[in-house]
């Protein structure tokens, strides 16, 4: 029975170095075996293999991928970066609720690029994380998505309602009666402010809340069990902020602006 193309690539490790390598450039067999730390003869049949399949060429003592090999190689490295992110907090991300993401977008989860799990010890569960409110002063517009109305948002935001930065924040009706309710002061500053603008979000699709830069992003998630348990994924790559925009995309469509003091569409 012929290999299929996916046991050519994945079940051996030397060919999957090899593309890997190739993909950086081409390569003569001396940098092939230095790179890879294998001998002549280790690692010859695996180059003939992958000649076989057409993933590679040589051509005098250079060997390079081929156009097959490179959209081969393009979509390893979407698998392999997805398989890092998701294995680095492997406990966080296989107790999440996902289903608030599309898997589209999910599937592009490489984008967080170098995340980092904040975990705040029992004696601050109920402050907004350290690492959120210090980036928060440094960005120069925010987008936030809130279903969850964490005690210490009103005040934050009601702050930065008196500065320059520009803020687009997205709510649930839940959360907005709980601005409304509890909060009026701080809701009503929010609600002047002129570089603020809120919407309602009508749509089913929920996180606790999200939040992107220019300068960071910020994701809350559930558990499985539907709970906040104050385990939240922080960001400063550009890709994770453009991916966090991705997700906004959806709150946006299905969301208006409102009036904040009666509530009615504007």
């Amino acid at each position: 029975m012929r290999s299929s193309l996916f046991k050519v690539v994945w079940f051996s490790e030397k060919r999957t170095d090899l593309l890997l390598l190739l993909s950086e450039g081409e390569r003569d067999i001396e940098q092939i075996k230095k790179s890879l730390n294998v001998t002549t003869r280790s690692i010859m049949p695996q180059i003939k293999i992958l000649k076989h399949y057409h993933l590679i060429v040589e051509e005098g003592d250079l060997f390079s991928l081929t156009v097959v090999g490179e959209i081969i190689v393009k979509n390893m490295f979407h698998f392999i970066e997805n398989s890092r992110i998701v294995e680095e907090n492997r406990d966080f991300w296989s107790t999440r609720d996902l289903d608030a993401i599309t898997p589209h977008i999910f599937g592009n989860i490489r984008k967080l690029g170098h995340p980092f799990l904040i975990e705040p010890d029992n004696n601050h569960l109920f402050e907004l994380p350290r690492e959120f409110r210090e980036n928060i002063p440094k960005s120069k517009y925010i987008t936030t998505f809130a279903s969850y109305l964490h005690p210490g948002f009103p005040q934050l935001y009601s702050r930065v309602s008196l500065s320059a930065v520009r803020v687009s924040l997205f709510i649930t009706t839940e959360v907005l009666g709980k601005l409304e309710q509890e909060y009026p002061e701080d809701f009503r500053a929010m609600a002047e402010g002129s570089n603020i603008d809120i919407f309602l979000y009508e749509g089913k699709k929920r996180i606790p809340m999200l939040t992107f830069t220019d300068w960071f992003m910020y994701l809350c998630l559930l558990n499985n069990e539907g709970r906040y348990d104050h385990k939240d994924i922080i960001s400063f790559d550009e890709s994770a902020i453009d991916w966090c925009r991705e997700i906004c995309g959806h709150y946006r469509q299905n969301s208006r602006k409102i009036c904040p003091e009666n509530g009615t569409e504007i």
